[in-house]
């Protein structure tokens, strides 16, 4: 890799050009060349920014263009974000092998590095060279390798002579998001620069950037627990630990310094110094989420009714649902995403195939079966727990017939077709009984089916005229007498499929709950649910107790708008189907609610919602104070003077008695280090159901404010005493060195 191999980039539009790909020494960069208005250009992209490496043809691209190349030659990319995969054929099986496997390795190494190490990272993500290989500066100000600012350091030395004038100085602050004052900066720049030549260089470089990169609310919170000698003894670890609420050993606290601490000689006497102290909050132990929590932790061997389950809408969309394409790699990205319920539309195509798209507009047609293949390949790739196949069919019966034998050709003894042995046919079963299991949702024929056809309408037919009325509404699509006829019809081969996720349209809650069927599944337009929670929530909260109920968003918005998830899930709603593609506030919630449990795609519903009433909930009162920010991004990297004025806004969002927001004041010009010290101060009724939304966002007093960077978790899964939140961007993507440093309070009313 090293060295460079020459491989065929596939392109989306068919063709393919042969590049030259190789690994930087950094481990970290790929650089290729590539083309731009028939210019050649270098380009380079950041291992850190690969989701996934798949061999073979599995991409949609390869799937549709690479027939050229033998199957064991390619592989391909995919990128975290919304960026598009990168396709790749090898000349040879070796070849091929060295990418995949190198790649696979860099990535877990990436994936398992300590902050310090990502921080060493930083630059390179964004292009930016290696010079200054002899400097290092750490956060606390030690002198060691430090990339990151190496390559800041390089690209704002403009006559490449390694001295840095005042005015180049000045470049590199604004690189690093932070609009000093030209008097204060002088008179830094002045002070460090004891040669008087009006240029820094070497030791007075590293005086400059050790006290541009202090922590001082850092430095302050280590120096309340280390004394006079700004040392910490593990004893004095522990006491920080255990005002943190965390219980900890002296054994644990010397395991502790001995992973953090920088200093070889401190750490061999079992102290830390206030670098490795440093590097400790940064670390995971000291992330606000529960650590814990990042496994699978909860019990999963309650019936499915009782899990939140992450669901997709429109799955198969990569933008809004009236003119965007449709796309396997959709389904793809959504179940690395930890969804598991997943929505196929499926109509009629052409050579008796049929496909996958939103009926009735100009959206893109995929078939059915390159859908499953996909399904196959990524169903269990991030969670081993069921996925769930909510079909929307439209198809006559001959179609019908032909997807059964696909997801039963294609996905083998994965998909369920049988009720479990020993379990009661009735009831749902449970995630860890239903592990690495394909279910199928749809319509199913009656048991006992007797006319000679095998087909009937399951519905009487103003039950059915009713459902289709609202389902097409909701959706936007044409009326269409044969497609009403054809939706009522079920094939006995597909009808077979259905073992416990029997769609059915919703015969009331008093009926419900008179006649519970827990097999049979229920679908809610966003409108209807919110009048069913408005004129009947705990009688919901009742049925939602035994049996599945799925919630969609409303088909009129176009551009593929989702709704706040957090008000169905208040009613024990499970399948709270929302639009993957579609970025903003809705998703944070919903990754955030899927966050805890290892990403597995279930929750386990708090006890209120699928047990007896019991106890009331613990009301808590929840103080976080927003102390600092670290590196907030630019907005606008490629406009000089953009910097952020940043404020922090945090969210409730739960039962409507629990929803609030608060924020601190904004502070100009400083996206670098910006310090706040505001607490801000919420009263929690159920503390189970609440998620907390952590935002930070540029002040505008113009106009809107620019959303910069979010972290949600559940309040549960939150850490008291000082944490730090590591910020995502508006597609889930990490802003990784970006962090907010806040102290959590959560004491019982």
């Amino acid at each position: 890799m090293l060295q460079g191999s020459l491989l065929w980039k596939v392109k989306a539009r068919g063709g393919s050009r042969a590049r030259l790909f190789r690994l930087q020494e950094d481990g970290v960069t790929v650089c290729f060349e590539g083309r731009f208005r028939r210019a050649r250009s270098p380009q380079s992209f950041s291992v850190a920014l690969i989701e996934a490496v798949r061999e073979g043809r599995r991409s949609e691209g390869l799937r549709k263009h690479g027939a050229a190349f033998p199957e064991r030659h390619c592989f391909s990319l995919a990128f975290k974000g919304r960026r598009k995969n990168l396709d790749l054929a090898a000349r040879g099986e070796e070849d091929a092998r060295h990418w995949v496997q190198g790649l696979t390795k860099l990535m877990g190494r990436l994936q398992a590095m300590s902050q310090m190490e990502k921080l060493d990272q930083y630059p390179s993500r964004r292009g930016l060279g290696t010079g200054w290989g002899r400097l290092r500066v750490t956060p606390g100000g030690s002198l060691a390798r430090c990339s990151w600012i190496h390559g800041v350091l390089q690209r704002a030395d403009r006559n490449k002579d390694n001295k840095m004038s005042f005015r180049e100085v000045k470049n590199m602050l604004r690189m690093l998001n932070i609009d000093m004052d030209d008097v204060y900066a002088s008179k830094l720049f002045k002070e460090c620069d004891h040669s008087g030549n009006e240029r820094l260089e070497g030791r007075e470089l590293e005086e400059f950037c050790r006290r541009l990169l202090r922590r001082p609310e850092l430095e302050e919170l280590f120096g309340r627990y280390s004394g006079e000698d700004r040392v910490l003894s593990a004893e004095e670890l522990q006491d920080f630990l255990r005002d943190q609420g965390e219980e900890c050993s002296l054994r644990q606290a010397r395991a502790i310094i001995r992973t953090h601490e920088l200093n070889d000689k401190a750490k061999q006497q079992d102290l830390m110094m206030l670098d490795g102290f440093m590097m400790y909050l940064l670390s995971a132990a000291g992330d606000i989420l529960n650590q814990e929590h990042t496994k699978v932790h909860q019990d999963m061997s309650q019936p499915l009714s009782h899990y939140f389950i992450s669901s997709s809408h429109n799955t198969y969309l990569t933008r809004n649902q009236v003119g965007g394409s449709s796309s396997t790699e959709a389904y793809v990205r959504a179940l690395r995403a930890g969804c598991r319920c997943v929505e196929l539309d499926c109509w009629e195509g052409s050579d008796g195939e049929p496909v996958v798209y939103h009926g009735h507009t100009l959206t893109s047609k995929i078939l059915f079966r390159d859908v499953i293949e996909s399904i196959r390949d990524s169903a269990f790739e991030k969670s081993p727990y069921p996925v769930i196949l909510s079909l929307e069919n439209h198809c006559g019966l001959e179609q019908q017939a032909t997807m059964a034998r696909h997801m039963k050709a294609i996905l083998g003894d994965r998909l369920l077709t049988q009720p479990l042995q020993g379990q009661d046919p009735q009831n749902l079963p449970s995630p860890e009984q239903l592990k690495e299991k394909i279910l199928v949702k749809g319509k199913k024929l009656p048991e006992l089916w007797q006319e000679p056809q095998g087909v009937t309408s399951l519905l009487d037919p103003e039950e059915e005229e009713e459902e289709e009325e609202e389902e097409e509404e909701e959706k936007v699509q044409e009326r269409s007498p044969r497609r009403a006829k054809d939706a009522s019809q079920v094939s006995p081969e597909l009808s077979a499929l259905v073992v416990y996720c029997q769609a059915v349209p919703f015969p009331g809650l008093a009926q419900a709950l008179r006649h519970p069927r827990p097999c049979q599944v229920s679908s809610f337009s966003e409108r209807k649910a919110r009048k069913l929670i408005k004129e009947a929530g705990p009688a919901l909260v009742r049925y939602n107790a035994r049996q599945l109920s799925r919630v969609y968003p409303l088909g009129l918005k176009m551009n593929s708008a989702n709704y706040n998830p957090q008000e169905m899930w208040n009613a024990g709603c499970q399948l709270v189907a929302l639009n993957f593609q579609t970025p903003g506030y809705e998703m944070d919630l919903n990754a955030g609610r899927f966050l805890p449990n290892g990403r597995c795609g279930y929750v386990l519903k708090p006890p209120c919602l699928h047990s007896p009433p019991g106890e009331g909930s613990r009301r808590l009162a929840l103080h976080i104070r927003v102390i600092t920010a670290q590196q907030l991004p630019k907005l606008n990297r490629d406009k000089g003077s953009s910097i952020v004025d940043p404020f922090v806004r945090v969210e409730i969002h739960g039962v409507p008695a629990d929803c609030a927001k608060q924020q601190t004041h904004h502070k100009l010009n400083n996206g670098f280090n910006p310090r706040w010290e505001e607490t801000l101060r919420f009263q929690v009724r159920v503390p189970e159901l609440a998620l907390v939304r952590f935002v930070v966002e540029d002040y505008d007093s113009t106009s809107c404010n620019d959303f910069v960077g979010q972290f949600t978790l559940p309040l549960p899964s939150m850490r008291q005493g000082y944490r730090h939140i590591h910020l995502l961007s508006k597609d889930g993507a990490s802003l990784s060195p970006a962090t907010l440093f806040v102290h959590v309070r959560v004491k019982s009313l």
